[in-house]
């Protein structure tokens, strides 16, 4: 189909996801939207709760499959909007809307992508398109979910706002509950045993803490006291004091094995909440890679999370829009980004399957 066309096409899609509300969790409408999208051109799909997914005509088993996924929910908009987040309207070349920048962008011109080269024949790769849901929630009913209905996958793109830049690399996240426990008492008696002065010197070791290992791609390990909260009355001395801690890992690093060190470390007791989000990763001398390079496209390691946690294969993260932007009040995207989006998706991916 001329790429002109899927790409006025794809704007208009990306118009109506932007005028529905779709909250991770319920994103029942705008996968309605994304299934009417897809009946348009004749493709046939699947819907697994609100994922939307559909193979390229002639899907052979015997190759290998590129999974090209991006997602259609959205968080809630901030109190600082001062537009209708539901309302995409266009100015000087900007597309205005919750979702606009993360990731209606991406994701309508993955589908569009994914159209251009639905028909093709003699593709090294098979294509598989996901319009995912409850990815910024990373909720039970996300990409991680529908993995166990979908074909082998050998390498992704996953469709998040960077410039059009080759983020070959993401950290993953270990989020830590920690304890400082001390001794309950009133605050006129004496206490040598104060949970909250013990933080003190817990706090300047978390901030003091290095992991010798950094990634060429994704640099430290970084982490972060995030959260303290203790007590409840002005007169009494809380028995503990409670801190959050976000670790973002680099591709040196299981998660598991960061959860190890720090726990045999801390001056306190430290229990991580999940060891799933995974850092992700591809070879920057993958063919995918190359294609992009040849583009002029350039690699960097990107410290944002996104669906590549879900995934085992080898994945790249890469889209229209500004990581910036995302979770900003009068979020948008501009219309140029969605256009130099399609046309270098496609471009990347002749260079990939039909070499």
């Amino acid at each position: 189909m001329n790429q002109q066309i899927l790409t006025d096409k794809a704007i208009d899609l990306l118009k109506e996801l932007i005028s529905i509300q779709s909250f991770s969790g319920e994103e029942h409408h705008t996968a309605e939207a994304i299934e009417n999208w897809f009946k348009s051109f004749d493709i046939p799909f699947q819907r697994e709760n609100n994922n939307i997914f559909a193979k390229n005509k002639h899907w052979d088993s015997t190759k290998p499959t590129l999974l090209l996924n991006s997602h259609h929910d959205t968080v809630r908009p901030n109190k600082a909007y001062t537009r209708d987040p539901f309302d995409p309207q266009i100015e000087n070349g900007k597309l205005f809307g919750l979702g606009s920048n993360d990731a209606g962008g991406a994701l309508v011109s993955l589908m569009a992508s994914f159209v251009y080269f639905y028909n093709a024949a003699n593709m090294s790769h098979n294509l598989l398109m996901v319009a995912s849901a409850e990815e910024e929630n990373a909720g039970p009913k996300s990409l991680r979910a529908l993995l166990p209905v979908l074909p082998k996958i050998d390498v992704a793109i996953v469709g998040e706002p960077t410039l059009m830049q080759l983020a070959i690399a993401e950290k993953g996240l270990v989020v830590f509950d920690a304890v400082v426990k001390g001794t309950p008492s009133h605050a006129a008696h004496p206490n040598q045993d104060n949970s909250i002065y013990k933080t003190i010197a817990v706090l300047e070791w978390f901030k003091n803490y290095t992991f010798p290992k950094t990634s060429e791609t994704l640099g430290e390990v970084k982490l972060t006291v995030t959260q303290i909260n203790a007590g409840n009355q002005h007169n009494v001395v809380p028995a503990h004091t409670d801190l959050v801690i976000d670790v973002r890992v680099n591709d040196c690093y299981s998660n598991e094995e960061v959860a190890d060190l720090l726990k045999a470390g801390a001056p306190c007791e430290l229990q991580e909440r999940s060891l799933r989000l995974n850092s992700s990763s591809i070879d920057k001398n993958h063919p995918l890679v190359r294609s992009g390079i040849s583009l002029g496209r350039e690699t960097y390691g990107s410290p944002t999370l996104s669906d590549q946690a879900a995934l085992t294969c080898q994945s790249m993260k890469l889209g229209p829009g500004d990581s910036t932007r995302s979770h900003s009040a009068d979020e948008y995207i501009h219309i140029h980004e969605i256009e130099e989006g399609i046309d270098l998706y496609i471009k990347i991916l002749n260079g990939f399957l039909f070499i």
